[in-house]
């Protein structure tokens, strides 16, 4: 099991808890598993749900801004990254 670079959080809404993350590498897909980190974060998340300009979307792709619902406070500049799930 591995972490691949996804992008970037560049904003953080508190209602209703989204994060806007820029795709800087890679595909983000709805069902992926994400680990967010930073100074103070340290978040594993299933993306459940993400939009793109208020559109919802099943995949990101670099240059997107997408917005995902997460379970808690992340903040800008925390990395985002794509767990890659070995299969049995």
């Amino acid at each position: 099991m591995g972490e691949i670079p996804i992008g970037t959080v560049v904003h953080f809404f508190h209602k209703p808890m989204v994060a806007a993350v820029r795709i800087e590498g890679g595909e983000l897909h709805v069902g992926d598993a994400v680990h967010i980190k930073g100074h103070t974060t340290d978040l594993h998340h299933r993306v459940d749900s993400m939009q793109i300009e208020h559109d919802p979307v099943d995949t990101a792709k670099p240059g997107d801004l997408a917005g995902i619902r997460v379970s808690e406070r992340v903040r800008e500049h925390d990395r985002v990254f794509r767990i890659e799930e070995s299969s049995p």
